[in-house]
């Protein structure tokens, strides 16, 4: 006789936080989230058990055991950055209401600490310059070809390194100038048109790179895929090479977008270029950019239109 396996249901009142979390885990696994996003679940969870104690019960946390955690990351980590504290908070807040609803901790509102927003630094104009100069194919190696092509994609893409370092040859459609997205952080696949430049530095590069249109776009010297890491160090390399001290791939994307809103482009196309599943991440771009809004102000300006010949038109006010 087969005996009946026994499950045991854990209750309210005596779940822990680790029993609790391990299913939240195990939920998002079966969501299909990338691991990459439950390492950043499973990060910020460690940060708060730290100071809550992971074998506390679920019922035990509360609002105000949010806002006493938050004291604490402020007090022993003083060189951490708003922003990094409000990521904390966020993911901590995922956590918890999940346990909310299956009803293994009480209902509260859980907001998050508010950030001043700075501009987000980007590549210069001369930096650009320095970093798209074409390499001399006669006496470079393939990597230099290989790298000032991935810069060039970067810059002309907007593409996050997860994306770019999983493209592979066959997503790349020269003849109708676009490339076919597989992954991205929202797991949701497009296609992405190309501008003329980078068709023709891709045409360039693949006469190098050869390979079959499984094989991973960009490669080592062995054929073999460029993990993140290894295309993050590589460009380090390549920026320094070129004299230019920023060296953060991330830099690239926001220099896209930047130049997208300030030579005009629609906020609408640049999400979908991007990638965002909202506008929020968009709006920001705009926002932080206003520093660059003095570009060809003068074009725009009332005052400034009121003129005839480059001489002050005469302004006069009205009375009454």
């Amino acid at each position: 006789m087969q005996r009946k396996k026994v499950v045991t249901i854990q209750s309210k009142e005596n779940r822990t936080l680790q029993e609790a979390f391990d299913q939240f885990v195990q939920s998002k696994r079966v969501m299909n989230i990338s691991e990459e996003t439950i390492k950043h679940y499973q990060a910020g969870y460690k940060y708060f058990v730290e100071f809550f104690g992971e074998e506390r019960l679920c019922v035990e946390v509360d609002k105000e055991s949010v806002f006493e955690y938050l004291a604490y990351i402020k007090e022993t980590k003083p060189d951490i950055s708003q922003k990094t504290v409000q990521t904390y908070i966020k993911g901590l807040r995922t956590i918890l209401y999940y346990m909310m609803e299956n009803e293994w901790i009480d209902e509260f509102k859980i907001a998050l600490p508010r950030v001043e927003e700075t501009i987000k630094e980007t590549y210069t104009d001369y930096e650009v310059q320095q970093l798209i100069k074409r390499p001399d194919v006669k006496t470079c190696s393939f990597a230099d070809i290989r790298n000032w092509t991935i810069v060039c994609y970067f810059l002309a893409t907007g593409n996050r390194l997860g994306t770019v370092a999983n493209i592979r040859i066959g997503d790349v459609n020269l003849q109708e100038g676009e490339i076919f997205i597989r992954k991205t952080k929202q797991k949701k696949q497009y296609i992405l048109p190309i501008s003329s430049a980078l068709k023709a530095v891709l045409a360039e590069y693949l006469q190098y790179r050869k390979g079959e249109p499984s094989n991973f776009l960009f490669c080592s010297v062995y054929g073999e895929q460029l993990t993140k890491d290894t295309m993050g160090e590589c460009i380090r390399h390549y920026n320094l090479s070129r004299g230019v001290a920023k060296t953060g791939i991330h830099l690239f994307r926001h220099t896209f977008a930047k130049n997208w809103i300030m030579n005009g482009g629609d906020i609408f196309r640049l999400q979908k270029v991007l990638g965002h599943s909202t506008l929020d991440m968009v709006k920001q771009y705009v926002n932080l950019y206003g520093s660059d809004l003095k570009r060809d102000y003068d074009n725009f300006s009332l005052l400034d239109s009121a003129t005839e010949n480059g001489r002050s038109k005469r302004i006069t006010m009205k009375k009454g």
